[in-house]
């Protein structure tokens, strides 16, 4: 028997390994098990390089509890070790037997999993004392027990052992005693090993007998050695895709397709990401995402690895190439991360290219729910967005689909304003712009459905990515100013006529919350709509963007600003305007010729201002008296006004029209509404 001390320097490297080394204490179960893969990963190596001449048909890896010993075993039948190994690979902390191992099967051992030499001591978290009894696949080597009790003190021994491989016994802490429970062992077993290449077995399968659960004669593999990712995908069917999925994210409806990546240059990533239906449910989550390395889970917290908008998508990525930290908990930046992330990209962006150009129907069946998925990914990568421009979809109010060039080609005809700029006309509710879409529809204007979720800042996004074309919601104006044209229509009312007009619906907009109102005049045809509500598209379009960006929240505080335009071509309208002017033609006209009269002295004093130095001393006074003065006769004219309007019920009735059709008539306004309408009948 030999003693000596592990080669460390300094004698509190355990409570270090025990307390910092791995965030969680069971990780120490899949390291442990990484290693006894390893172990028989190596001796497939041999075998393949003609160094090992015997059995590797049955290799596997067994896991058992032992309650009343109060201990946890890993065994294996891999490579094993000789004294030599111990010595060099156990009793030199951070010295990695899989590293040196690699370097000398560069070529044939890509399947190995440990790097740091640091896995094993994870045990020390768990444990109290650790044994290793191994022997080599060496014909001539002699079995070796290892014992340590978490001191850097160990005690080494040959023992008898007639199998080659190694058993790791752990002799379980008082403080760690749920890793005696098989259930837990169960449950961190199908988490971290569910996919590794070599059986992994736990116990026996169980059946109903007599009864009660009783044990078979069948090891229970707990792992699919042969993950559906590894596979060749010419291999495998629909069939085999959805069956995995659902094995991965049970509970779930059937994707809507996949990708399996496969690449071995310039880096090696494996896997499969399935599109889930999203519709309109923006959820983000961390952990949809599983990453492995040498198919060991590590983690489903791949940020880096798969881009943000990418994690929508569900499934497995796995690659050796990706750089983990020393307990394979997180993930190191590096450039193969930034590579391995832009591929991923690159190959959702072909695969829905392919779909889109392969098999159109099925794509348009399926985009309204991956629309908000695409776009997503259009607003926050660049390089998707470029990709995406050839495959994503337009869909008008009608239902048709349209991809972006075709689209475009379709308007440029008749959507083109007088400056050169295309107009993409849109509205986000069918059923409450229903009016404003008639109106464009019947001047041979197409009409787009931005319904989604992220379509304010996706059309935002498709301004700037296209030079002169503007989006405009359907809404945001009176059609033939939506799309201004050479040819307008000027209106026949003489400028007295439109402020009388104007200050006539203007006094008797109902105060609404948070609103705010202004009248104007537009020139439309004698069938349109008396009174048309708009809402300007830009104060619109900086209110809806508030809620996605938080530095613009200020724009959410202002009131909505809505425009309650006129058309001075509609019968009703003028003869309301005409019997205006025959009622207050006399006192309208008295009130500017005063106010033309304080006008004219107010000019003339401010002329007097020749150097910019204000007005004369001695002229100020006759100044404010004016200014007062115009302003007494503004708001005397107005009253008169509004006092006439206010019995005319049929002003009334046009404004309350107009907000009705955009749902702002509510409560006391919409039942003096419905009562003025029954009396107007």
């Amino acid at each position: 028997m030999s003693k000596g001390s592990i080669g460390v320097t300094t004698n509190n490297i355990f409570p270090v390994i025990k307390k910092f080394l791995y965030s969680d204490h069971e990780i120490f179960l899949r390291e442990l098990i990484s290693n006894a893969v390893d172990a028989t990963q190596k001796l497939k190596t041999l075998a393949t390089a003609g160094d090992f001449k015997g059995d590797i048909e049955n290799l596997k890896v067994n896991v058992s509890i032992d309650k009343e010993a109060g201990t946890l075993t890993v065994s294996d039948n891999g490579i094993g070790m000789t004294a030599d190994d111990v010595e060099k690979y156990i009793n030199q902390i951070a010295f990695s037997g899989a590293e040196e191992f690699l370097n000398k099967y560069k070529d044939s051992a890509n399947a190995i999993i440990g790097h740091f030499g640091l896995g094993f001591y994870s045990a020390f978290m768990v444990a109290k004392k650790v044994e290793i009894r191994t022997r080599s696949y060496q014909d001539d080597a002699a079995a070796v027990r290892w014992t340590c009790d978490g001191s850097p003190e160990y005690e080494m021994e040959e023992c008898d052992k007639a199998e080659r491989g190694t058993d790791v016994i752990l002799y379980i802490d008082d403080d760690e005693k749920e890793f005696l429970e098989t259930l837990r062992i169960e449950t961190l077993l199908r988490k971290y090993c569910r996919f590794l290449p070599v059986p992994i077995i736990f116990g026996k399968e169980q059946e109903w007998k007599d009864g009660k659960m009783v044990d078979t004669d069948r090891d229970k593999v707990i792992n699919d050695v042969e993950p559906l990712w590894a596979r060749t995908p010419s291999e495998l069917k629909d069939e085999d895709y959805l069956k995995f999925y659902h094995a991965i994210q049970p509970m779930q409806d059937d994707p809507l397709f996949w990708i399996h990546l496969n690449v071995d240059y310039p880096f090696t990533l494996t896997g499969i990401l399935y599109f889930p239906k999203i519709k309109n449910n923006l959820d983000i989550r961390k952990d949809r995402i599983q990453l492995y390395c040498n198919q060991v889970f590590v983690t489903d917290s791949v940020e880096g690895v798969v881009p943000e908008f990418l994690m929508l998508l569900q499934g497995v990525i796995d690659s050796p190439d990706i750089p983990l930290n020393v307990s394979r908990s997180y993930l190191q930046s590096d450039r193969n991360v930034k590579k391995i992330s832009s591929y991923i990209t690159k190959k959702v962006a072909q695969r829905l290219e392919e779909i889109a150009k392969n098999s159109p129907k099925e794509f348009e069946e399926k985009w309204n729910d991956i629309k908000i998925f695409i776009e997503y990914g259009m607003l926050s990568d660049e390089k998707f967005c470029d990709a995406a421009m050839k495959f994503m979809l337009l869909q008008d109010v009608e239902g048709k689909y349209f991809n972006y060039d075709d689209y475009k080609k379709l308007i440029e005809g008749e959507q083109t304003d007088k400056d050169g700029n295309l107009i993409y006309l849109y509205a986000t509710d069918k059923e409450t712009q229903y009016p404003h879409i008639k109106a464009a529809t019947d001047k041979g204007y197409s009409v787009l459905l931005m319904d989604g979720q992220l379509d304010t800042p996706f059309v935002g996004m498709l301004e700037q990515k296209n030079e002169k074309s503007r989006f405009v919601r359907v809404d945001a104006d009176v059609i033939d100013r939506l799309i201004v044209k050479e040819n307008t229509t000027q209106s026949s009312f003489t400028h007295d006529q439109e402020q009388l007009a104007s200050s006539l619906f203007q006094s008797q907009i109902p105060t609404i919350e948070k609103c705010n109102f202004m009248v104007n005049l537009a020139a439309m045809k004698a069938d349109e709509m008396p009174v048309v509500i708009t809402q300007s598209e830009y104060m619109r379009r900086m209110k809806e963007m508030a809620k996605f960006q938080p530095g613009m929240s200020f724009y959410g505080e202002f009131p909505d600003t809505y425009n309650l335009t006129l058309n001075t071509a509609h019968p009703l309208i003028t003869k309301l305007v005409e019997d205006a002017q025959a009622a207050l033609g006399e006192q309208i006209k008295d009130f500017d010729n005063k106010l033309a009269a304080a006008d004219a002295a107010i000019k003339a004093i401010r002329n007097l201002d020749k150097d910019g130095k204000g007005v004369p001393e001695d002229k100020k006074e006759a100044l404010s008296e004016n200014e007062k003065q115009a302003g007494e006769l503004r708001k005397a004219k107005e009253s008169v006004i509004a006092d006439y309007a206010a019995g005319q019920d049929k002003v009334k009735q046009l404004i309350d029209i107009a907000l009705l059709g955009h749902g702002l008539l509510k409560g006391e306004a919409l039942s003096q509404f419905l009562a003025r309408s029954v009396n107007l009948l």
